[in-house]
């Protein structure tokens, strides 16, 4: 009877072992399947990257494409160190950069908000999205660079036009996915907080903003680079300092290269705040788990 109990745990051992290495090694399997899918895409943004530039770079030597009018990537290097250290007519680069930082930041922040607190009291209202509904569309039908001149003739040429059309921009964006966030919250649940009597503030705390979060945060990650197109065309309409209007003094001056580098430098910011946008989502949204779409994502 001994002899048969300990012949059973062995093997029970044995075999608990044997699933402990399987899973070990199917762990590891997966880590290294998931490097070795980030080093080809990596691999391939890189190739690509050469490819463009390179053949960007041959075209223009061989004069296949005239540099006059295209730019060329060495002389668009050149450029952008000698704005760096020599700065612009209107004041350092370093300056003008700043700038539009600062007006995409600030519409960035007040679009967004606008966006948020609209999108949330709309989409639980259907009184007021029936009466607001039209005019919205209609305020959204504007040509923008139409807003951007309206604001500059209200406000003149500083940072407020800039700030409110970037706002202007965002607000659309984040508007209309906290409106349909709202709208898409499971009804069965809202009505089970009601009746274990949650308050209209518990309910949009706890159930409607959580909800709508997804919402929101995706929306963000587009909402940033339209506060930077904002800025740019309030500053290319009428501007003191700022890379909008660096751009247009280049356009003017029959400078592709600088326009490619001040486009250069607003790639690296909106990437800059991308990064910054995903760390926020991953902050907020830790309570979430990850869809299948996701799993796959870098």
């Amino acid at each position: 009877m001994s002899t048969a109990s300990t012949a059973a745990s062995v093997s029970t051992r044995d075999g608990g072992k044997s699933a402990g290495g399987g899973k070990s090694s199917g762990a590891a399997a997966a880590q290294r399947a998931a490097r070795r899918r980030v080093a080809s895409v990596w691999a391939g943004r890189v190739g690509l990257a050469v490819f463009v530039i390179g053949g960007w770079q041959a075209f223009t030597t061989w004069g296949i494409v005239d540099p006059f009018f295209f730019g060329q990537p060495s002389g668009i290097w050149k450029r952008l160190l000698d704005l760096f250290e020599h700065g612009t007519q209107f004041g350092s680069f370093y300056a003008n950069i700043w700038t539009t930082i600062q007006e995409a930041l600030a519409g960035f922040v007040v679009g967004a908000l606008a966006g948020v607190v609209f999108g949330i009291v709309l989409g639980q209202s259907r009184y007021l999205s029936d009466v607001l509904g039209p005019y919205i569309k209609m305020v959204n039908a504007i040509p923008r660079i139409v807003l951007g001149s309206i604001f500059i003739v209200a406000f003149g040429i500083g940072v407020t036009p800039k700030i409110l059309l970037a706002a202007v921009l965002v607000f659309f964006i984040v508007f209309f996915n906290a409106f349909q966030g709202v709208r898409e919250v499971d009804r069965n649940v809202l009505a089970n907080v009601r009746v274990l009597g949650a308050s209209r503030l518990q309910i949009n705390r706890h159930v409607i903003v959580p909800s709508a979060l997804t919402w929101i945060i995706a929306s963000l990650h587009s909402a940033f680079g339209f506060a930077i197109v904002g800025a740019l065309v309030g500053e290319v309409l009428g501007a003191q300092s700022g890379l909008g209007l660096v751009i247009k003094t280049a356009q003017n001056n029959f400078d592709p290269n600088g326009v490619f580098a001040s486009m250069l430098v607003i790639s690296v910011i909106v990437f800059g705040a991308e990064w910054l946008i995903g760390k926020l989502e991953h902050r907020l949204l830790s309570w979430r788990p990850p869809a299948p779409s996701e799993t796959n994502v870098l």
